[in-house]
């Protein structure tokens, strides 16, 4: 929960800073890609969390997933890029997802151990 309410209030920012740099441009890349890094964080977070305790093989399965889904975002951002050049322009959307992507990933073992249980 955590992890999503991060993630919605960094692609808050994101999109704001895109749009103040670029203008108009960028609200839907910012909203776009900030929201596909938010979700693939709270999936990756969920998968580590349910492997945290297991063996070190279920560690590792579960932190190599969320790098599989990190990477797919990419492509996936690559792909919107390459498609859709005017909706997506390559710079606006490449900040919004990593602005997003980039503290989440930083924070994500804090939020995948969370004890507190919220």
């Amino acid at each position: 929960m955590r992890t999503l309410v991060a993630g919605l209030g960094l692609t808050l920012v994101a999109t704001l800073m895109v749009t103040l740099v670029w203008g108009r441009s960028g609200i839907v890349a910012g909203i776009a890609t900030g929201t596909l890094a938010t979700v693939i964080q709270v999936w990756a977070v969920a998968r580590l969390r349910q492997t945290l305790r297991g063996t070190t093989a279920e560690f590792f399965a579960g932190f190599g997933l969320g790098m599989l889904l990190r990477l797919a975002g990419v492509i996936l951002v690559a792909v919107a890029i390459g498609l859709r050049p005017l909706l997506f322009p390559p710079l606006p959307t490449a900040v919004g997802f990593l602005a997003v992507l980039l503290p989440l990933l930083f924070a994500e073992g804090r939020f995948a151990d969370d004890r507190s249980g919220r």
